[in-house]
């Protein structure tokens, strides 16, 4: 069984109350996406304006169903607090969220209606 079959069929560990207020998850907006050319998988840098925390840097294997000129004006929902990752050379600052569809590719997670930047996901 692989990990996704497994993702599947599980749920993680549980976790208390206090432990996922840990994670801090905030709202952003892309503000551009470039080729993350020395990637081993396809990857994009992205630049995301948090609001109040600063334009923050993130690297995202976004490229199977988004162009990196449609990705600008986008909001998106990133993890702010995990230690900052080096990726190919880049180095990736926040975790851009996002799910996996029916294929495997990734489709970004994001707020249904305009909030403000940096708003906390709780």
């Amino acid at each position: 069984m692989d990990r996704e079959d497994r993702e599947e069929r599980t749920a993680a560990e549980p976790l208390s109350h206090d432990e996922f207020e840990r994670v801090d998850m905030r709202v952003g907006r892309i503000l551009s996406a470039e080729p993350l050319k020395k990637a081993r998988v396809p990857a994009y840098k992205l630049a995301v304006d948090l609001g109040p925390l600063g334009v923050k840097k993130s690297s995202a294997r976004i490229t199977e169903l988004y162009r990196a000129e449609e990705l600008p004006g986008r909001l998106v929902v990133a993890v702010v607090n995990f230690s900052p990752r080096r990726i190919a050379g880049f180095l990736s600052e926040v975790l851009v969220l996002g799910v996996g569809d029916a294929e495997g590719r990734v489709t970004l997670l994001a707020p249904d209606a305009e909030v403000p930047l940096g708003a906390r996901i709780y």
